[in-house]
């Protein structure tokens, strides 16, 4: 039976079969480290009973006033596990933590040409808020999708009306 539970110190050091995949962002173990220190309960794993890391997801909570949310990190299944509802019981958990800290809205930001998540993050209530442009560097810049789904705090579902024109980075507030 997989558990999902908190992510931990020790667990840095048995996530790479997760973090192999092109699409996933691999940061450096501070980034991880600062995570785990401001934002623990946002940052949890999936394990097998055998204790390999299926997956993980890694947020914070941000923002002021209305523009209070909680924010998707990271979220990566390892190829082995990708299917079975793993990275929307992820999911489900941080919207969860972040109901639970009166947050409007969850957002994440996703690559356009990343078809496969952007469909499931459609298929778990989420919507394109709007498109970021170069986003993400590398050998060719790519844009992202700033993808929102609504929480029960945000009565008129004000948060995840689209905007009309795509932004820049230095735009992102």
């Amino acid at each position: 039976m997989t558990t999902i539970r908190a992510f931990t110190c020790d667990d840095l050091f048995k996530f790479n079969n997760v973090n192999l995949d092109p699409l996933t962002e691999t940061y450096g173990l501070p980034f991880y480290m600062q995570y785990l220190a401001h934002w623990p309960e946002y940052f949890q794993v999936a394990e097998s009973p055998s204790g390999e890391i299926m997956g993980y997801i890694m947020g914070k909570a941000e923002g002021q006033n209305e523009n209070w949310h909680g924010h998707v990190t990271a979220l990566s299944v390892a190829n082995n596990y990708r299917r079975l509802g793993l990275a929307g019981s992820l999911m489900h958990n941080l919207e969860e933590i972040s109901e639970n800290k009166h947050c409007f809205f969850v957002d994440l930001f996703v690559r356009v040409s990343n078809q496969v998540a952007v469909t499931m993050y459609e298929k778990l209530g989420y919507s394109v808020y709007r498109r970021v442009l170069e986003y993400y560097s590398g050998d060719v810049d790519e844009d992202a999708f700033d993808m929102r789904k609504a929480l029960s705090r945000d009565k008129e579902k004000k948060s995840v009306v689209p905007l009309p024109h795509p932004v820049r980075p230095e735009d992102l507030d």
